[in-house]
């Protein structure tokens, strides 16, 4: 059962990328360091709602 979750910079609040994951293996929230358009700079983006 994988879903489609959004994450959003913790910078700028911006919401810029879309993916999917596995909510039965990882039920925690899903941190990653990715880049952003808008802050111009490797940020790191946690899952929102």
């Amino acid at each position: 059962m994988r879903t489609r979750i959004t994450l959003a910079c913790t910078e700028c609040k911006q919401r810029n990328y879309n993916t999917k994951k596995d909510k039965k293996e990882h039920p925690e929230r899903m941190e990653t360091k990715k880049y952003c358009k808008f802050c111009r700079k490797h940020t790191i983006h946690k899952e929102t709602k």
